[in-house]
């Protein structure tokens, strides 16, 4: 219980570090976009949490969850595609419903309600990631330590192994 409770530590603590260069990364294009264009307020959110999905997907894929499966990386895309289109609805519906229900836009209005929707938007972003995009390998639990770079090539070099074919021995 104790190792499951450490190796969920060290997952958010990762998924805490890409998330947070991943916020910056948010918020810096969005007030790039806002300064630079005439962009209406979503919509410059909208390419900013593109530009922050995409440096999120490389960072996750590498380093947050680069121990875990990685033999469907098409369906991988997909469901991280459509997990971070449901996350970017999300976040910019709260910014949406502040500046358009409300009438809150101002710059500092704006990014207070795009941090807001981003909090939001993460915490179910990590759930489905770690449920259902970047599921672990069956079976493999590492022992409190253990690096798991090693864990997953031994785990790959038995599953090679294991596919070669038997050839018999002369007698």
């Amino acid at each position: 219980m104790r190792q499951r409770f450490d190796r969920l530590v060290r997952e958010v603590a990762k998924f805490g570090a890409v998330g947070g260069a991943g916020i910056l990364v948010n918020l810096g294009v969005f007030n790039l976009v806002r300064h630079v264009t005439d962009l209406q307020v979503v919509r410059a959110s909208v390419i900013a949490t593109v530009v922050a999905i995409i440096f999120n997907y490389v960072g996750f894929r590498y380093f947050t969850y680069r121990d875990r499966d990685k033999s469907g990386r098409t369906k991988e895309m997909s469901l991280f595609l459509l997990f971070s289109a449901v996350g970017l609805v999300i976040e910019n519906g709260v910014l949406y419903t502040a500046t358009y229900g409300f009438g809150w836009d101002s710059p500092l209005q704006s990014n207070i309600f795009k941090f807001l929707g981003i909090g939001i938007a993460t915490l179910f972003r990590f759930w489905s990631y770690r449920t259902w995009v970047f599921r672990a390998l069956p079976g493999r639990e590492p022992a409190a330590g253990q690096e798991t770079v090693a864990g997953a090539e031994s785990f790959l070099k038995r599953e090679t192994a294991a596919k070669r074919p038997k050839t018999r021995q002369r007698v």
